[in-house]
């Protein structure tokens, strides 16, 4: 694994996928703000890789997420606090607008600021043990590192408000049902299974990929003319690449297209 920055966050690259880690097991991997600007730093790496076609995100060691690292939160009430509060927005947005789509790998635990880390990802595996949810209205305070804006455009206003108002876990079998997950498995092969679903993704030609995502990134965002504008404006951007003429060309030769990103 190559590691980003100051090591707490590294990059593996298999073929046309790239997998971001955190990398702070021995902490489980709780968010610091060197880490948080390591992962960002990953995500800018490997969107500006045009050999990458998707992404996973993984934790490294047995658990995905233990979300802010609690030293730094504490720290974070004082009236004389350095804490950044940009970086964490700033994470998060890196993976939203990364040009390929995201998995997220959620094993073991994503709690508060973890679970927020998952929800600009395009797809997330989850591990049917795992601990998922917002619970700062427990601890004082509430989620706003986004997640009472993207959760209801995952899950719709009345789910989001049960979540975040309760500050109380969703069972990973009851987030697959909502829509809030894409898929749950067996607690030893959530890395695995993101990784297959991000191999999956790989198998599309990956200029489609990109212009899809960001066409799919504005659809509630955007009044339906100037969406379907936009729309076709990213499709007329494909007309005449290689990737184009192959996938047709493939189809009628019954074969499997051999996509470049060009």
């Amino acid at each position: 694994m190559e590691s980003v920055g100051t090591g707490l966050a590294g990059i593996d690259r298999d073929g046309p996928r790239a997998d971001v880690y955190l990398s702070r097991p021995e902490k489980r991997n709780a968010m610091t703000e060197d880490l948080m600007r390591d992962l960002t730093e990953a995500f800018e790496t490997v969107s500006a890789d045009e050999d990458v076609r998707a992404v996973a995100l993984l934790g490294e060691g047995p658990v995905f997420c233990a979300g802010m690292d609690l030293h730094m939160m504490r720290n974070r009430v004082e009236e004389d606090s350095e804490i950044d509060r940009d970086v964490f927005p700033g994470l998060l947005e890196a993976i939203e607008t990364a040009r390929q789509p995201v998995v997220a790998g959620i094993k073991t635990a994503a709690p508060a600021g973890a679970f927020e880390l998952t929800l600009p990802c395009d797809f997330r595996v989850i591990g049917s043990d795992a601990t998922y949810g917002v619970i700062e209205v427990k601890l004082g305070t509430f989620p706003h590192g986004g997640a009472t804006q993207r959760l209801p455009r995952l899950v719709g206003l009345s789910k989001a408000k049960e979540l975040v108002l309760t500050g109380e876990f969703i069972d990973p079998e009851e987030a697959l049902d909502c829509g809030l997950v894409h898929e749950v498995c067996d607690p030893d092969e959530v890395d695995d299974r993101a990784r297959a679903f991000a191999d999956r993704l790989c198998e599309n030609a990956p200029l489609g990929l990109r212009n899809a995502k960001q066409a799919l990134n504005t659809a509630l965002e955007t009044p339906l003319q100037q969406g379907l504008e936009y729309e076709r404006s990213l499709g007329r951007e494909l007309d005449d690449t290689r990737d184009y003429r192959e996938g047709f060309e493939a189809r009628i030769e019954e074969r499997d297209p051999e996509f470049r990103g060009e």
